[in-house]
Formats: structure tokens, sequence, C-alpha cells
């Protein structure tokens, strides 16, 4: 007895230890050269809180085993190139921490450079991008309250930005359309991802994208660098991580959205190659049915991403990527006449959206100071829309239908090469070859007959050119200049633009950046295609000979570190834009300034004209033992000028925004647990709007606008609050964690639109969404 009793305490005391020994990963990644990707043989890695050192291999590895789970400090080093430092490299239990780690050169080697990992930082990715450009973490879309891991929900808490609406994801940058935002991924230009999306629109209402996928990655918003086209407003330039080419990773989550499956790992032991794949499947339509959800729409969609890594030794690497999302919304008209409150209950239609893209890259090192990356892209979207009218005996009569869809071939091939430390150049092209099949049946005005505005079916292409060149006067002053060119064949246009930046950093602590830059973007596909039937009984194309809006952008920015993790940064901005396209009716005050998805079919000509300027101010700490904030404030001015000359607002010219996000975790002991609180508040001036002219609608019983006072009325501030709670839990071989997204969590009703409704013989206003909670629960493994 006595013998049983001491090895029960023995055996108790064990599991104790055991259960009091701390949780453990390893961190690994590799150094590479920032502008040619190669990699860095014998740079110094150093963990100074641990006291560890290693110096990385032939393939610019290195790694630290057995540390404790937590938050750890890196730093890199290797002669002839800028120290990196990175803060917040954070180790969990389920993934292992895998990072890579660009250096760019020194002209003189006691340079420093401080880069903030895994949290809110200024330095872009790209090295061309001096001003108007940050890096943006996966984490910060994990972080931030109700970014809900979207990049473009996430982009809502930085300077200049705020939402088009709240029903969907689109995003207003310096009073520009949303229009103007160009998407690329690992090099190649994308077509919009995310679902229920529009036509010639850049968001929607839920991301297709991953952050299981997403590699920290830029977002740009004014005076681009060489490389980027095609874009007016903003830049997304999203990067992909590799999968775990070590052992495999399983990530699972089930929320309100749906479900998500993702799963990683190496092909084999002997190979550097692997594989990362994620698939979600929505639930929506199911809690709808369940009775859940607030309304009786049928909405679905389902999404797959993935990337491939295939290093080849001498031939250079391989990387195959993609993804693919598959939307519908279905609604259906009341049937009894007593619940129609308004026209809008008479309603049934049918909404897809529908959009894939699959890319190819092969990147090889030319010699010890060039590279090539060469890059083949396939895209195919398709948006449609059916909508049907049940007229008093109750049977639909079709009210309006359209069917786009856009097919693009793409090549990308992009060349790097480093003279001295003190220059590099960057040049490439990329051509896209455009297949489009467009139609769409529809009405101006409700009382008048349903005719065809566009059809038309054929091919055209696109293609750019640039060349960029960054010369390093010193560690401190570094001058960027390059053109970009841009030609579309389907009207044989073509533009030509400057673009030039400038960084002097001052001292350790502050810098000033100087940008120009010209910049072209094509119409919209649909828009050069609608069409005018004439007397003789032919279609004539109104606006297929369109040019591309233009605009000038001037920016100066200051920035002033003054400690550590808090930034205070300025940037003053001009952009002058022309070239607009504008209706040449009589008394019409439209210009695609205005624009989000509206289907035209008026006449244009390229005579617009707009400006906007204004100035952003933010505070922002970076995050340091788990604590984080921005404060920032935008005041701006939006204006344009359609064919009558006059100076008017822009839709949306809100003249300020201000933004607060702050953040906060708690850690219990050895890190195993933790809980975070997380917080936005957004304060805008409300969009613009044009008054309805009441007497008219209800002579002809429809909205009718008062054009002559086009965008004169404002809609009341927006103001919306978004909360996020979330508990992570640290185990051995697994980290689980429970989150709650309350998206305007006052249950703030903004303005959204107003119109008049005939069946109530009234203006009606329409507000944006109330509270929406959003919980998840994940586990990584």
């Amino acid at each position: 007895m006595i013998r049983f009793l001491i090895l029960l305490s023995l055996s108790f005391y064990s599991l104790l230890a055991v259960a009091q020994q701390p949780l453990t990963q390893q961190l690994r990644g590799t150094v590479i050269d920032q502008l040619l990707q190669r990699p860095l043989v014998g740079a110094t890695v150093r963990l100074p809180g641990q006291s560890q050192t290693v110096i990385t291999d032939a393939e610019g590895g290195f790694r630290f085993t057995s540390l404790p789970i937590g938050s750890y400090r890196l730093e890199v080093s290797y002669a002839g190139y800028k120290e990196v430092i990175l803060e917040n490299v954070f180790l969990n239990t389920g993934k292992e921490t895998v990072l890579q780690i660009a250096m760019e050169t020194a002209i003189h080697t006691e340079a420093e450079v401080v880069v903030k990992a895994n949290s809110r930082k200024n330095k872009p990715l790209n090295e061309m991008s001096l001003v108007s450009a940050r890096a943006f973490s996966v984490e910060e879309t994990q972080r931030y309250a109700a970014a809900v891991n979207d990049p473009l929900r996430m982009a809502m808490a930085f300077p200049g930005v705020v939402g088009a609406d709240d029903g969907n994801n689109q995003i207003v940058i310096r009073g520009n359309s949303p229009a103007g935002l160009l998407w690329r991924m690992e090099g190649l230009d994308i077509p919009n991802p995310n679902h229920f999306s529009s036509v010639g629109t850049s968001g929607g209402g839920i991301s297709i994208l991953s952050t299981q996928l997403l590699a920290n990655s830029d977002f740009v918003t004014g005076a681009f660098a060489a490389e980027y086209g095609n874009a007016l407003s903003g830049v997304f330039d999203l990067r992909l991580r590799k999968g775990n080419n070590e052992k495999p990773e399983y990530t699972l989550q089930a929320g309100v959205l749906g479900l998500n499956a993702a799963a990683e790992g190496p092909f084999s032991k002997k190979y550097k190659g692997s594989y990362l794949i994620n698939y979600r499947y929505s639930t929506l339509n199911v809690l709808s049915k369940l009775g859940l959800l607030p309304d009786e729409t049928a909405t679905n969609f389902q999404d797959l991403s993935y990337h491939i890594y295939l290093p080849a030794g001498k031939w250079g690497q391989f990387s195959l990527f993609g993804f693919g999302g598959l939307s519908d919304d279905k609604d259906k008209a009341k049937t009894d006449s007593a619940d129609w409150e308004s026209k809008w209950d008479r309603y049934t239609s049918k909404f897809l959206s529908n959009t894939f893209m699959n890319g190819l890259n092969h990147t090889i090192q030319l010699g010890a100071k060039s590279s090539l990356r060469t890059g083949i892209g396939y895209s195919s979207t398709r948006n449609a829309y059916d909508q049907w009218l049940m007229n008093d005996q109750y049977k639909l009569d079709r009210d309006y239908k359209d069917d786009h869809r856009t097919r693009k071939l793409q090549l990308n091939s992009t060349f790097n090469h480093r003279f001295s430390n003190k220059l590099q150049l960057r040049a490439g092209l990329i051509a896209q070859l455009i297949r489009y099949n467009y139609y769409m049946l529809g009405r101006e005005h409700e009382d008048e007959p349903l005719e065809e505005v566009i059809r038309s079916r054929g091919n055209t292409s696109l293609q750019q050119a640039y060349a960029q060149l960054q010369y390093k006067l010193t560690d401190h002053l570094l001058l960027n200049g390059g053109l970009h060119w841009l030609h579309l064949s389907l009207n044989n246009t073509s533009a030509i633009d400057p673009r030039f930046s400038v960084r002097w950093a001052i001292n350790p602590g502050s810098s000033i950046s100087l940008g120009y830059g010209h910049h072209s973007q094509i119409q919209t596909m649909g828009i050069y295609f609608a069409k005018q039937q004439q007397p003789d009984g032919s279609d004539k194309f109104l606006n297929k000979n369109l040019g591309f809006t233009k605009a000038h952008h001037y920016i100066l920015s200051y920035s002033q570190r003054v400690s550590p993790v808090l930034l205070l940064k300025t940037e003053l901005y001009l952009q002058q834009l022309y070239n607009a396209p504008v209706s040449t009716e009589t008394g019409s005050t439209f210009s695609t300034f205005n624009v989000i998805e509206d289907f035209i079919n008026d006449p244009l000509v390229n005579k617009g004209k707009g400006r906007n300027y204004g100035v952003e101010i933010s505070a922002e700490r970076y995050l340091r033992n788990n604590f984080y904030f921005t404060v920032s404030q935008s005041l701006y001015q939006s204006k344009y000028r359609a064919l009558d000359g006059v100076e008017r607002n822009t839709r949306f010219n809100g003249n300020y925004i201000t933004t607060f996000i702050i953040g906060k975790e708690f850690e219990t002991y050895r890190r195993t647990r933790s809980f975070g609180i997380n917080l936005k508040t957004i304060w805008a001036g409300g969009q613009r709007t044009t008054p309805i002219n009441v007497e008219e609608s209800q002579a002809k019983g429809y909205t009718v606008f008062d054009e002559q006072r086009a965008y004169s009325l404002q809609n009341p501030d927006y103001f919306r609050t978004d909360l996020r709670l979330s508990m992570k839990w640290n185990r051995k071989g697994f980290t689980s964690t429970l989150s709650l997204d309350l998206q305007n969590v006052t249950n703030r009703l903004n303005v959204f639109n107003q119109w008049f409704d005939s069946q109530k013989g009234e203006v009606t206003t329409n507000y944006q969404t109330g509270l929406i909670p959003v919980l998840n629960y994940k586990i990584e493994f």
C-alpha cells in the first residue's frame, strides 16, 4: 500500500511538472534581397531577448527551435545591407511562424532601417513606392474591429479612406469614385476579388480572398510608382505566402458567414515545394431557412483559393496561384397585395456574380545583379441580374435584364537590375487579350418600354509598359523616376504617364517625401458599347471612341517618429482630374466621377474636369505590450465640372473623415490564453445627393431629380462604431480562437439614399445596415 501511494505521488508530480512546462514553437524563415528576391547567405539573425544568434544557410534560411510561445523581437544584419529590426513576431502553438525578410542595400553599412513586423507600419514592401503607400499585414485584417479578414474593410481604418456604403466593402479614397481602384496579385492584374460585385466595381458584399493565403501586402492611395497603371484612386498590391514546406498544417473555421477549411504542407520531405489551399462555403441560406436571419432573401456563396510553390533549382522558381468565387442572390415578390407597402415588395429578382483567376509565375536569377519574373494569367467574370415586377393581376412582367461576361488572358514580365548599391532599374510589359460579351435590356424611366441598350461581343486588347529607376544619393536621400505607357486597341487610344518621387530622411526619426504622378484609366468596358438605334434601324455605338480619364497627383508628406512606437504623419495632396466622360445631353450634369456601378447609355464626351485636395493627419502607436491605437483626421474637397462648366460637389465630397482605432490584448500566465478587445470609430461627412423634384415625380410616377442642383444637398454625418471581442487559447499542438465582431454596435442608421415611391406618392429614405453580429470559431493545428 505504501509503495502504491509513493508511485501515485511520483506520477502526480511528474504530470504536474509536464503541465507546468511552457508551450513552445519554432521560428524560421529566409532572408532575401529586396529587389532581386535572391537568398542572402551568411546573414546574421538575432533574438536579443533570448540571447540566440544564427547564420543563414546556403538558401538564406534560418531557424530557432523550442521557443516559448509569445512575442519576439528579431534583428537581421548583413554586410552591404541596411539592418532590419522586426518587432512583435508572434509564436502560437497551432502553426509555425515562417518569415520572409527582405533587406535593402545600403551605401554606408551602418545605416539602419526599423521595420515593424506583423503590426501597423509605414514602410511599403515595394521599394519603388515612396509616397502615399503603406504595407498592411494579415494580422491587421484579423485584429481590427469589423475587418472580418477583408482587406477593403481593413483599409477603412486608414487616413483618407471611407466606405462607399455599409452594404458592401467598396472604398472612397480621397474623394475618388471606388471604380478607380486597381487590384494586383503576385505581379498580375486581377479582376475584382469580391462576392456580389457588379460590373465596373472594385468591391462587393464579401471578399473572395482568404487571409489564410495572404502575406503582408501594399496599399497605395496616390502618385503610384510607374509599374502601376490603369488606376486613378488607389492600388492593392497583394502578395501570397507560401505553404509550410516541412509539415502539414490545417485550419478549420465556422461562423455566421460560413464554413472554412484550409490545408498546407510539403509535397515530400526531400522537396522544398509546398501547397496552400482554402475553401469556404456559405451557410447564410441555411440560416435564412431556419429563420435566424431578418429577411427571406436566398443568399449563397462559395470560394476556393490556392498557392502552389515549385522551386526548380537552377531553372528558377515556379508558382501557381488563383481564386474562384460563386455568389448569387434571389428575392421573391410578395404575393399578397396587402403586403405591398412599396414598389420593392412587388419585385422578383435573380443576381449572380462569378469570378475566377488563375496565374503561373516563373522567377529566375540572371547572374548576380539581375532577375526576371514572367507571369501568365487567365481570368473570367460574369455578372448577371434579372428583375420582374408583379402586376395587379399577380403576373410577373420583365422589368430589367443584364448579363456581362469578360475573359482575359494576360502576360506580364518584370525585369530587375542593380547597377550598383546606388542605382537600380525595374522595367516591365503587361499585355491583356480581352474577350467580352455584354447584354443589357432596360429603360431610362419606369413608364417607358424596355429596349436593348447593349448587345456586343468581341475581342480587344490592352497593352502596358513601364520603366523606373531608383537612385540613392545617400542612405538618407532617395530619388525615383519612371514612365508608364497604356494603350487600348479597341479605339487605338494611348497615354504616356510620367512618375517622380523623392524621400529625404532628415534624421533617424523624421523624413519628408514629395511625389508626382500622371495617371490614366480606361472606362468600364460596358460604357464603350452603349448603343442607340438610328432611323434606318441600324445601331450606333455612342461611346466607342472615348479616351482615358486622366489625373495629375501631387503629394507632400512629412513623418516624425516621436518615440520607438509612436509615429506622427501629415500628408498634403492635390489631384487634378480631366478627360472624364460627361453627358452631352442638354441640361445633364452627369459625370463618371460620381459613378459606382450604374449602367450608362448616355452619349458621352471626354470633357469633364475635377479636383480633389486635402490634408491627412495621423498619430499611430504601433503594437507594443499588446496595445495599439491610431487616430487620424482627413479634411478634403472633391469637386467636378460637367459639360456646362459649373463647378459642383462630387457625390463623394464628405469634407472630413475622423477615424479612431484602439486595441488591447490581455494575456494570462505563460500566454496560454489571451482576451482581445478592439474598437474602431468612424465619423465622416455624409455623401452628397441631388434634390428630388417632388411635383414632377408625382406627375410622372417615378423619381425625377433636379439636375441643375446636382449634389447640392449633403446627407447627415456618417457615424459608426465597431467592436471586436476575441478569446484565444494556446494548447499543445493547436490554437483556437473565438471571436465576435459587432458591426455598427450603436445600431446607428446612416442614410443611404432617397427615392420617390410612386405607390406612396412621397419621397422615401433608405438607410444603411444597423447592428450586425459576426461570430466565428477557428482552430489551427
